[in-house]
């Protein structure tokens, strides 16, 4: 499904001209070289671009990254294999680099190889070609010695960036007359390009595509993953003689056609330089697109799950406002078709995540589902863990960081959030490890100061609720747990979270609020597993802190009201989904009473300014 997916893709992105004209690579570049007509380097100077990216915490910031040009193919076949226009500095100068020190000197004779490869069909192929740049670059060619050039000043001030930069040429004084824009180099590339044989004899059903034709024996390489192998990964390949059958070796096996592979390839590279189209969490990168590469579906899965707006603010909050109104209600299709008529419901719509493997590629996941179907389980998704009314929308990235210790350099576990993934794109029930997850992270993590990983907070208490009540919702019973303090909630897990945050709330106040340490940090991991232990004890404590109240009748209501509910009796244990809802009753009771106080204090202050 992936790989013919890749290809339809490919089909769309090609009638709209947004993919790559076969026989070439889109490659980054950082170093633009200018060359005198008589071969030498005049200067090189830095050619990357700003741009902004995502940082943590959603945050944006601005990064120097290569510039993306279109060059002849790259190679990618293993060993010493220059390209037509080189970009690779050891092809390019015959330097290997350490330290300081430049020398075309190494064990295997690798530079010197490179450089001579390069040289030779870099000539044979600018023969007959005349124009100024495509001249200067031919003497260039043939004038640079590297023995010659290990103390080149225009080199060395490169530094460290010299060995994994990629470098372009123009004629000195013209950076308009780009060597890689040449028309003359173009049209003699094509027509090579055009002629040049199938790099394959082997002819086949082709697998994705249903015809007769040659067969891929090398896949091309995938490059933008997370951690990605020399070069790129590979999707498909066989390196084994145990993958291998009826006498076939290496991609033989796979029985997909170049055409194909040149396709998916093609599309993935495409995906993963778009940041419009991919997401990266964690080790895995993960890939959405619509099958008809319909840009307002994909900003508006952006903004749904990321909590990105790539679109204009208007047009995102009216499209949003569309879609997450309906959740819960089974009319977001209905909702799209009138929010925004351009959008087709029934398309389409592609997630997949990948990690890399060594020199391979993993999915981790791939789901395809119809777009109006997907907005509406991301609604639901929003809907069933938002904590409190008119809340943001938690992105998934969000979730991820959640379920790490605080300050911990760990990743979130790539297989919870694959499960977790398919959860929110179908509406499935949550993986239940999610919630032991973030039940172990609320007992377990501290309340440091300046600490951004709280014990507590909307996205894990919000999830929490969602693990809870989905799982209520799918199996046919009523869901129990609101978004805000539900008074009538008669669950005795609910009502020991409450209890314990009123009993909080007390210690405080007894103490006039400058306590370092309450109750919460001493007793509520084990309160929260088993109350019937630690409940009589905590409730003598309180007795203390009532002494100290001036007025302490509104508080034993208060108490008294909870234990009602609960007839007297602790529950002995909570199992795990029990845990989560006394979280829930606990953060929730918090709330209601830090919401108090803040008014209270508004109420104070207003006061004393009128008798001011």
């Amino acid at each position: 499904m992936l790989i013919q997916a890749l290809c339809q893709y490919y089909d769309a992105l090609a009638r709209k001209g947004k993919i790559l004209k076969d026989g070439y690579s889109e490659i980054g570049v950082s170093y633009l070289v200018a060359l005198t007509p008589e071969g030498g380097i005049e200067s090189i100077r830095d050619w990357r671009e700003k741009k902004t990216i995502p940082g943590k915490g959603g945050k944006q910031r601005e990064v120097l990254a290569p510039r993306r040009i279109i060059l002849p193919k790259r190679s990618e076949k293993p060993g010493i294999d220059g390209n037509i226009i080189e970009h690779r500095p050891l092809y390019l100068f015959g330097l290997n680099q350490d330290g300081q020190i430049f020398t075309p000197e190494d064990k295997t004779n690798k530079a010197r190889k490179s450089h001579e490869d390069f040289a030779k069909k870099n000539l044979a192929f600018l023969a007959e070609i005349d124009s100024p740049v495509v001249n200067a670059f031919r003497n260039f060619v043939l004038t640079w010695q590297p023995e010659h050039e290990t103390q080149n000043p225009q080199l060395v001030n490169l530094g460290k960036d010299y060995a994994k930069s990629g470098y372009a040429f123009c004629l000195a004084g013209r950076p308009d007359l780009l060597l890689h824009e040449d028309l003359q180099l173009l049209k003699k590339w094509d027509g090579q390009y055009a002629s040049a044989e199938v790099d394959s004899d082997v002819y086949g059903q082709c697998a994705i595509l249903g015809s007769e034709q040659p067969i891929a024996r090398i896949h091309g390489k995938i490059k933008g993953l997370p951690n990605p192998g020399t070069g790129g990964n590979v999707l498909v390949g066989f390196n084994s003689d145990a993958e291998c059958s009826y006498g076939a070796v290496q991609s033989y096996n796979s029985n997909i056609s170049q055409t194909a592979m040149q396709k998916y390839t093609a599309a993935l590279n495409y995906l993963l330089h778009s940041a419009q189209n991919h997401h990266v969490i964690g080790d895995t990168a993960i890939l959405h697109w619509a099958a008809t590469d319909h840009e307002l579906c994909n900003d508006l899965y952006t903004a749904c799950m990321f909590d990105q707006n790539v679109m204009d603010a208007q047009d995102t909050q009216r499209y949003l406002n569309s879609v997450l109104a309906a959740a819960g209600r089974a009319e977001v299709s209905d909702e799209l078709l009138a929010g925004a008529e351009q959008i087709d419901p029934q398309v389409d719509f592609y997630i997949v995540g990948m990690k890399t493997n060594s020199s391979r590629i993993a999915v981790e996941f791939c789901y395809r589902c119809r777009f109006g179907k997907l907005m509406e389980n991301l609604a639901a998704h929003q809907r069933d863990i938002q904590i409190r009314p008119g809340g943001r929308r938690i992105p998934v990235w969000a979730i991820a960081r959640e379920l790490i210790p605080p300050k911990s350099k760990e990743k979130a576990n790539d297989a919870l959030m694959a499960k977790m993934m398919g959860s929110m794109i179908n509406g499935y029930h949550y993986p239940s490890f999610l919630l032991a997850t973030l039940v172990r992270r609320v007992k377990t993590d501290s309340d440091e100061e300046n600490n951004a990983y709280i014990k507590m907070n909307d996205v894990r208490v919000g999830v929490i609720k969602g693990c809870i009540n989905r799982a209520l919702r799918l199996n046919g019973r009523k869901e129990t747990i609101t978004m805000a303090l539900n008074l009538q909630n008669t669950d005795p897990a609910y009502l020991c979270g409450r209890l314990f945050a009123v009993l909080e709330g007390i210690q405080l106040k007894a103490a006039n609020y400058s306590l370092n340490r309450t109750i919460r940090d001493a007793y509520f991991a084990s309160a929260c597993a088993r109350p019937a232990t630690v409940f009589p004890k905590i409730m003598k404590l309180t007795q203390y802190h009532l002494s100290k109240f001036d007025n302490p009748r509104y508080a034993q209501r208060e108490i008294q009201s909870i234990i009602d509910g609960l007839e007297s009796n602790f529950p002995a244990t909570l199992s795990l989904a029990q845990q989560g809802t006394f979280i829930i009753g606990y953060y929730q009771q918090k709330n209601d009473q830090d919401e108090k106080i803040k008014q209270y204090q508004e109420e104070k202050s207003n006061d004393n300014s009128e008798s001011l």
